[in-house]
Parts: C-alpha cells; sequence; structure tokens
C-alpha cells in the first residue's frame, strides 16, 4: 500500500486544529523545526500529524533536506530539499512521518496577512487553492534560497525576544510571501491591487463558513457590502474564475473530502451541503466533478 492509499482509504473524523503557539500568542506567526514536530509525534504528545487532519490557520513548509510527500485534500504531493509547500486554512493535511524531510513550518493566521496586506501594501498569498491549476508545491532556485534562508532567520532571531517589534516583523514576513509568491510559478498573471486582494480573502474566508447555507453568489456579494459586478470582478482578477465557479469548485472539493476521508453518506451529504433532493445534488456533484458521487467515492478507493 502506497504512502497516499493509506489516506485515500482511511475513513475518520478529521480534527480541526487551531492556531496555539507556544509564545507570542498575539503576533499571529510561529516557525517550527519539522524535527520537533516529529519528536513530538514521536513522544505521543500529539498524534493526529500523520492523519489528515483540518488546520484554522495557514501553513508554509520550507524544505531544507530529504525527499518525501505531502498530502493535502486527499493528493500527496512530492517534496525535496529547496522545496516550498503552501496550506491554505481550511485545508486537510498530513505530514510524512515515514520519511520524515527536514526544514521548518512556518504557522501564520488570517489576522496576520490581513495587516500585512492592509499596511504592507502586496497582493500576495491570495487564497488560488480552488483553481483547476493549483498545485501547493514548487522548488526554490538556489538564489531564492539563500534570500529566503536570511529573512527566516530574521524572523526567528527577532521573534525570539521577549518583546519583537510587530513591525519588523511584519515587514520581514510580508517580504518572505511577497518574493515566494514571485517565485511560485503562476498558471495566469494575476492583476489585483491589496484592497481587491484583502477582498478577495475575506470572500473565500466567507464561503468557506457559508457554502452549506448558500450557493448564490449575489448573497455573498451583500454580505461583503458590494454588487455582485464587482466581485466577480475581482474574483476574474484573484483567481480567473467567476464567483459563482469558486463557490462551486469550493462546495465540490468540501464534498470529496467528506466522501474521502469521512466516508459519508450520500443521502446524508446532501442534507448537510443545503440540497433538497439528493438527485439534485448528484446532478450538482456530476456536472462539476464529471462523475457520480457514488463513482468518485467508488475510485477513490482505488
Amino acid at each position: 500500500m502506497s504512502y497516499s492509499d493509506k489516506f485515500i482509504n482511511l475513513f475518520m473524523k478529521i480534527p480541526k486544529i487551531k492556531f496555539s503557539p507556544k509564545h507570542h500568542k498575539d503576533i499571529g506567526i510561529e516557525i517550527i523545526e519539522l524535527s520537533e514536530i516529529y519528536e513530538r509525534s514521536d513522544s505521543e504528545k500529539i498524534s493526529f500529524l500523520a492523519k489528515p487532519h483540518q488546520i484554522q490557520f495557514n501553513n508554509l513548509l520550507y524544505i531544507t533536506q530529504g525527499v518525501g510527500e505531502h498530502f493535502i485534500d486527499f493528493n500527496t504531493y512530492s517534496i525535496q530539499a529547496g522545496s516550498v509547500v503552501f496550506i491554505n486554512k481550511s485545508q486537510i493535511h498530513a505530514f510524512d512521518l515515514v520519511n520524515k524531510p527536514q526544514g521548518k513550518v512556518i504557522i501564520f493566521t488570517d489576522e496576520l496577512l490581513d495587516t500585512i496586506l492592509s499596511t504592507m501594501k502586496t497582493t500576495s498569498f491570495t487564497s488560488n487553492y480552488l483553481l483547476a491549476s493549483y498545485s501547493p508545491t514548487f522548488t526554490l532556485t538556489h538564489n531564492m534560497k539563500e534570500t529566503c534562508d536570511v529573512l527566516l532567520a530574521e524572523i526567528e532571531k527577532e521573534y525570539q525576544l521577549i518583546a519583537p517589534n510587530l513591525s519588523f516583523l511584519h515587514f520581514l514576513f510580508s517580504a518572505v510571501l511577497t518574493k515566494l509568491t514571485n517565485a511560485r510559478p503562476q498558471s495566469y498573471k494575476q492583476c489585483i491591487s491589496a484592497s481587491r486582494a484583502k477582498k478577495f480573502n475575506q470572500f473565500i474566508r466567507l464561503l468557506e463558513k457559508n457554502y452549506t447555507m448558500t450557493r448564490d453568489a449575489k448573497k455573498y456579494a451583500e454580505m461583503l457590502n458590494m454588487t455582485y459586478k464587482s466581485l466577480n470582478q475581482i474574483c476574474k482578477l484573484a483567481s480567473n474564475q467567476t464567483t459563482k465557479q469558486l463557490i462551486d469548485a469550493h462546495t465540490i472539493l468540501e464534498a470529496k473530502r467528506k466522501l474521502t476521508i469521512e466516508g459519508i453518506r450520500i443521502q446524508q451529504l446532501a442534507d448537510n451541503l443545503g440540497f433538497d433532493e439528493v438527485t439534485n445534488f448528484v446532478k450538482y456533484f456530476k456536472k462539476n466533478a464529471l462523475m457520480t458521487p457514488s463513482q468518485f467515492k467508488k475510485y477513490s478507493k482505488g
């Protein structure tokens, strides 16, 4: 059985992990060595790391040694020295405790991201995990890795102070995100301002909270106090997709998560997602996933 098969065939209640740093709980960022994570898992202080778990914060994996895989939303991605892995809030992921690649995991909150977007005027890290062409990992060039090594070292040095300078931390982390975002291969060229990037991220968060209650794009525009036309324009600039396409992509992603990981019954899933009739859900799923929920469930089991 392969590394990915163990997760595809694993049915469980997915734990939801909140942001809980050891120090500076109000800053919104923490950098942890992967070796420490493996040690904590081996000592059973943390039992969920090798299993799919849903995070309530954002993660950046920064791999410095070794090779392995990382599980994200029922897919596995190869990683090696120099790899960077973006894991967005609400995604399901699991660490590779078999190969144990070395490096760092940078944990940060949406609140920190909002602060950076508003004060540093950067469009970095707009949520794009709903894109069909999305890939969470890429490999840095030697020069880019050297630059990021220096920036991360400075962040860690500042973070270890009793009273770190928040403005300096924000500046440094904004530089890291900007460098990594610029280095990351794009399937299209983003043309979006900082204020629109912030609105787009707010829309994604609203979608994650409300997708079971409404799939109406106009409702989300109302929640954001803007017109449907304006929201649709922002979504197209940020993701090359319409608001409705993003709503459908997120709904199908959540349905796949529940079918693959939790083994939920299709009738119950239809109810949970707000469909009046299971037949309507099956039609909706087939239209967007190109197979029925039953076919997908069978396919995911291999």
